[in-house]
């Protein structure tokens, strides 16, 4: 095909499609509901008092919404609805973002066959105040409003009726160029299945642990915060609240399937591990992606954090505490937990990427991919002992001389911790003395891609450690931590310090700081008293 033939088609293209794009408006109002269990009216009540000007406060009524957005994105309206009984309850309308399986929809209709619950989009200015539930290869919609509200045309409807051979066409090309362009940038809305809907082709791990937010509801992608080995992890929309998104490529199963298992074991809801929403998968054969849902936290990883700020003393030991903690729970062997019987579990890739950082900086733990379980008469099943990241890996670990045993696993990751706890120290403020650019461990001397040979000649031959500065040794608590470091990653496994251990090292850590602060000032008090003031003897 030539140039000029090219040229040709790309403008009969742009005339075919410019009804589309002229017909659309920056703003656009939608149907606002939310549905409220508390209140005793039914959702359709409540939507024809809606269009009847009622003003006063109906329960579950919000009202109409205006939807604005970018200029280079389309608006639509959306409406979430179940089927109790015959009886059709109205759970959700609002905005919602750009989506292509809502383009150039001017009716809101679900089409999937027998949903738990429906959902459909649509474009056009309050076109969700009416919507309706048309399976494939099914006749006539079943209405799902009692008094619905007569659709305002739109010139692109009007384009539609007396162009649609040629925008059929037209719509074929720009949405292959689109999907070229745009592959994988956003997902279209889905749902987040319940136990009894979810199921994996690889094989099925079971019932989910119990959560407020499971339960079908929209789940859109918005932007990658991260990326690592295993897969990528996705800032996401559940409804009204934000969740990430850990996708795993297929080949990646093992790492998915052992991570959700890991969240599936009885007692792993706790304050400083990350909390678990939901598993799914999406796509079919080799196009299969794992879905985790956890709980989202703005701050991301403490390595991230630590690259962007500088911490205080007090700073620094609400994270260490809390961190410890949350290892020393995930450690621990509870038989008489209330959710039952919660194995001691080694993490077994710990390091700074790996803790997160709620809003308050308290700490919790994430990513279960590597985890190993230790249960009573059962094995810990085909382990490989040289896993984990390199830079963090104990000597024992780098010899490839790990005695399979739950302590000795429990000890990799106190190494780690060791490191992390440098990582904290060389970013905190409290000592008097310069504050470098954040690095991580072994940096200085095998830099940002070290391989194993490097690591073993470092730790493992020459038996080197992060360097500890003459500074910290001033701080009475930083001078605490160096002492913990160097027994969390001691050359000798059995010696190292317990997770619990650890805990309570900064807890007196914080107390004797607090103690010894007026002590100093006191100290300071009397040697100008006695400069300053002659003897009492002299007075008499």
């Amino acid at each position: 095909m030539g140039s000029a033939t090219k040229l040709a088609f790309s403008v009969f293209l742009i005339s075919c499609s410019s009804g589309a794009i002229l017909g659309r408006s920056d703003t656009q109002d939608c149907v606002h509901y939310n549905y409220s269990p508390s209140s005793s009216l039914s959702s359709s009540s409540s939507l024809s008092s809606l269009y009847a000007g009622v003003s006063e406060s109906r329960g579950n009524l919000s009202g109409v919404v205006t939807c604005s957005g970018e200029k280079d994105k389309r608006l639509h309206c959306f409406a979430t609805w179940k089927n109790i009984s015959g009886e059709v309850r109205v759970v959700k309308q609002g905005c919602w973002l750009d989506d292509p399986d809502c383009y150039d929809r001017s009716e809101c209709v679900e089409k999937k066959d027998a949903p738990e619950v429906f959902f459909c989009c649509c474009e056009g200015s309050l076109c969700n105040s009416q919507f309706f539930y048309r399976p494939d290869g099914s006749q006539p919609p079943v209405h799902t409003t009692n008094k619905p509200v007569a659709p305002q045309p739109t010139v692109l409807s009007t384009l539609m009726y007396s162009l649609v051979p040629i925008m059929a066409v037209s719509a074929v090309f720009l949405f292959s160029f689109w999907m070229y362009r745009h592959h994988k940038l956003a997902y279209p809305p889905v749902l987040v299945p319940t136990q009894h809907a979810f199921h994996i082709m690889i094989e099925d791990p079971g019932p989910m642990p119990p959560s407020p937010l499971l339960g079908q509801k929209p789940l859109q992608l918005l932007e990658v915060k991260a990326r690592g080995r295993f897969g990528c992890v996705w800032k996401a929309q559940l409804l009204s609240e934000y969740v990430a998104v850990k996708i795993f490529p297929l080949q990646n199963k093992h790492s998915w399937q052992n991570e959700y298992e890991m969240f599936c074991v009885s007692g792993m809801r706790h304050e400083n591990l990350l909390q678990f929403i939901g598993g799914e998968k999406r796509g079919s054969d080799t196009e299969l992606e794992l879905w985790l849902i956890t709980a989202y936290h703005e701050k991301g990883s403490l390595c991230d954090y630590l690259k962007a700020n500088v911490l205080s003393w007090s700073e620094l030991c609400l994270i260490a505490q809390s961190m410890s903690r949350g290892l020393a729970y995930l450690h621990q062997d509870i038989p008489g937990h209330k959710d039952g019987h919660k194995p001691a579990i080694a993490h077994r890739d710990f390091k700074s990427k790996n803790v997160l950082l709620k809003s308050n900086l308290t700490a919790c733990i994430a990513d279960f991919g590597l985890a190993l379980r230790f249960e009573a008469g059962t094995s810990p099943g085909d382990t490989h002992g040289q896993v984990g990241t390199r830079r963090y890996m104990a000597p024992e670990v780098l010899e490839g001389a790990i005695s399979f045993q739950r302590d000795s696993f429990l000890r990799i990751d106190m190494y780690a911790v060791g490191l992390v706890l440098w990582e904290l120290a060389s970013r905190c403020k409290a000592a008097d003395g310069p504050l470098d650019e954040y690095m991580l461990p072994y940096e200085e001397e095998v830099g940002q891609h070290p391989s194993l040979e490097d690591m073993q000649e470092v730790v493992v031959h020459k038996k080197l450690r992060p360097t500890l500065r003459e500074c910290w040794q001033k701080h009475t608590g930083l001078s605490l931590l160096c002492e913990t470091m160097e027994e969390c990653w001691d050359g000798e496994a059995e010696a190292r310090l317990s997770a619990g251990c650890v805990e309570e090292r900064v807890v007196q850590m914080q107390r004797q700081t607090s103690v010894t602060a007026p002590e100093d000032i006191v100290t300071v008090v009397t040697m100008v008293t006695n400069v300053d003031y002659p003897p009492k003897e002299s007075s008499l």
